[in-house]
């Protein structure tokens, strides 16, 4: 593959790896990955050295694709801009300050850099500002009556700075950072801060919500940030009403593994969001819910979430709340059902004829006489 083109944001002549990277980024990241970025800044500051994959990859010992994964790596973390041809093969590489920009899984995409040559280049190419939505650094805020218009911000690394000044917002890293059980990511970080400042959720609330979570088995930041945020639509604000929010919730998930069969697990994500919808978004309560659940078993013998689901939309279609509907309802399809057979049968010239008293006797009656029979058996 052909040498590549490498920028920078500065033009310090020696290679130095700042403070920001080494707290921020390299703990987490992967330490080939390291080595890789380690090796582009060598290269970026040596003007008699050239850079190419198939040379890294031979330097490290890796294969091409070791060393291209390892940049794209670094360039979702946005410390890097990386170049292509049209044939999609990394031409260029363009460095990025690692303390100017915020991870790339929470910003929108980097405006595309300069064009590129065949050899490193150490000239300095300023990376245009990042858009992200405009956000103040502030207290949070006193009304939490409903979630905020705006869009989920992405924070600066200023604000990141007058943040971390606050000495409950290095009470509540800390407290996260023990409830993790891991150092704190950037991603980690602009998720917290989302609960505290854009949702106005108090310390002890982002706490009771960490532990609430993970007791259930679900130790991930992605899965919690949809929790705070649903918790936001429900107006809860203390922990007392997330509390009795959660023991709801138990019982309704406790009735629906029940009625499932299903034991000595929790929901899982997807499980989780059916039944939210299920309460939430169709307001049906427990028995409906549970008695849904239960002719899923009944009907296909195994528990499925989305037979389940096709039940319950049917019912909301048909804008039943109670059990007397449902049974209303089971009478009308049924009632429709035999009318249905009465008119095909009718269609066939054969009309049912009405039912007996006796179930027995629904089969057609013998017309042959006994004693014919007899009659007939002795003469042979």
């Amino acid at each position: 593959m052909a040498d590549l083109t490498l920028h920078k944001d500065n033009s310090n002549a020696a290679t130095i790896i700042s403070n920001h990277f080494i707290d921020e980024y390299m703990i987490n990241a992967n330490g080939e990955f390291v080595k890789i970025y380690l090796y582009l800044l060598r290269c970026m500051n040596s003007p008699d050295c050239s850079f190419s994959i198939s040379k890294a990859a031979d330097t490290f010992n890796h294969t091409e694709k070791d060393i291209q994964r390892a940049l794209k790596y670094w360039e979702k973390m946005n410390l890097l801009q990386l170049e292509y041809t049209e044939d999609k093969s990394i031409a260029g590489i363009y460095f990025l300050d690692s303390e100017a920009v915020a991870p790339k899984d929470d910003t929108v995409p980097l405006k595309k850099a300069p064009a590129v040559s065949a050899n490193i280049s150490a000239s300095v190419h300023k990376e245009p500002a990042l858009e992200r939505t405009t956000r103040t650094c502030s207290a949070p805020q006193t009304d939490s009556s409903a979630l905020p218009t705006t869009k989920k911000p992405v924070y600066s690394a200023d604000e990141l700075r007058t943040f971390r000044e606050k000495e409950e917002v290095q009470e509540l890293m800390f407290v996260a950072e023990s409830y993790l059980a891991r150092p704190l990511t950037p991603t980690d970080i602009q998720t917290l801060l989302s609960w505290y400042d854009w949702l106005a959720f108090s310390n002890d609330l982002i706490e009771y919500l960490m532990e609430y979570c993970i007791a259930g088995g679900h130790p991930s930041l992605h899965y919690m940030d949809k929790v705070a945020i649903n918790w936001k639509h429900e107006n809860i604000r203390t922990v007392e009403q997330a509390k009795r929010n959660a023991q709801e919730h138990s019982k309704l998930h406790y009735a629906v593994l029940k009625a499932l069969g299903i034991q000595g697990r929790s929901l899982v994500p997807a499980e989780f969001s059916y039944v939210e919808k299920w309460c939430k978004e169709y307001g049906f309560g427990q028995d409906i819910i549970t008695e849904a659940c239960s002719r899923t078993i009944l009907s296909i013998h195994q528990p499925n979430f989305d037979y389940t689901d096709r039940i319950l939309t049917n019912w909301k279609r048909q804008n039943i709340k109670t059990m007397t509907d449902i049974r209303k309802a089971d009478e009308a399809f049924q009632a429709a059902k035999t009318t249905e057979r009465a008119r095909l049968s009718a269609l066939k010239g054969n009309p049912i004829k009405p039912a007996s008293a006796n179930r027995f006797n629904s089969f057609p009656q013998r017309t042959y006489n006994m004693d014919e029979l007899e009659a007939e058996l002795l003469a042979r």
